[in-house]
């Protein structure tokens, strides 16, 4: 009779267990679709919250791939912006923010992900949208990107084409 028992109290602890494991996985997939859908939502509400402050969409879900070197050897990054917006001739990433921690600059998280938009997708400035103040704040990291290098081509057709309008002056 001591078998039966041993194996009826094995056989409910590993249905309690697989029981606890189908409830945490069923818990976190909950979370997460509540999560996904106030992102969108907020994603939404910044659309209509930076028109109504001047900006124009140019672009959601921005996708980009950012070439960079690691030990010489090139690394590619794909990346993904919420928005992309204008406003009088300047471009900006905007990255929208619908938790409570998140939105403030103060993160690290946050500071780093905004610094790594504005250096990859190389725009005029990096928005950071707090959809639960319902406030537009620009981040100014304040660097000077090196402007794009020109290929050799383009220089040495310059060079050229510099020489030719001396030459031509002096003849």
């Amino acid at each position: 009779m001591l078998p039966w028992i041993l194996s009826a109290l094995f056989a409910s602890l590993t249905l309690g267990l697989v029981l606890r494991d189908l409830w945490r996985r069923f818990a976190r997939a909950r979370v997460a679709r509540r999560r996904a859908r106030r992102a969108i939502r907020g994603e939404q509400e910044a659309e209509k919250l930076l028109e109504r402050a001047g900006y124009r969409l140019l672009e959601r879900q921005a996708e980009r791939r950012w070439t960079i070197e690691s030990d010489g050897e090139p690394v590619e990054i794909d990346l993904r912006a919420d928005l992309l917006v204008s406003r009088r001739g300047r471009t900006y990433v905007a990255d929208v923010k619908t938790g409570g921690k998140a939105p403030s600059i103060r993160s690290a998280a946050t500071r780093r992900q905004l610094l790594e938009y504005h250096v990859a997708y190389d725009t005029d400035g990096v928005l950071l949208v707090d959809m639960e103040a319902r406030a537009i704040h620009v981040i100014e990291f304040g660097l000077e990107l090196a402007p794009r290098r020109l290929g050799a081509a383009w220089w040495l057709a310059g060079l050229l084409a510099a020489c030719a309008a001396l030459w031509l002056g002096f003849r």
